[in-house]
């Protein structure tokens, strides 16, 4: 009789617990586009007198995955703090800064303090994933 209460009560524990564990959807919808890829600096002759703050006001460091974006792009979604894939590299950027208001569909990736590095990257067309929150996901 023991051994039947407690087997009754393991399978009621299981079915408790399978049901709180509905899978958990992604909270964000990933979006492709070729963007026209070029770097920058933390100087003043690229960016502005205070070359360490962005547009948002954020502190740019070297070595953070910072990306500014042309602001037809923000209006796609690329906005403050969006996480962004770019091709040809690993791990993910987050949007920092906008670009002057003369380019579109432009990326410009933050390169610290390290010419050489983004004048050997020069300008390329590039495949990005940007995430936007899917509104449509219940939490």
């Amino acid at each position: 009789m023991l051994r039947k209460y407690s087997l009754f009560i393991s399978l009621i524990i299981f079915i408790s617990c399978s049901d709180n564990k509905k899978e958990k959807k992604d909270s964000f919808i990933w979006k492709s586009r070729k963007v026209t890829a070029t770097a920058y600096n933390s100087f003043a002759n690229q960016t502005s007198s205070n070359p360490h703050i962005t547009a948002w006001g954020d502190s740019l460091k070297p070595g953070m995955p910072y990306i500014a974006v042309s602001r037809d792009l923000i209006k796609l979604g690329l906005t403050h703090n969006t996480p962004v894939k770019l091709e040809g590299f690993n791990g993910t950027f987050l949007v920092k800064d906008k670009m002057n208001r003369r380019w579109k569909n432009r990326i410009d990736i933050y390169m610290g303090k390290d010419l050489k590095k983004a004048k050997k990257w020069g300008r390329k067309k590039i495949k990005i994933k940007y995430a936007i929150v899917d509104t449509t996901t219940t939490k």
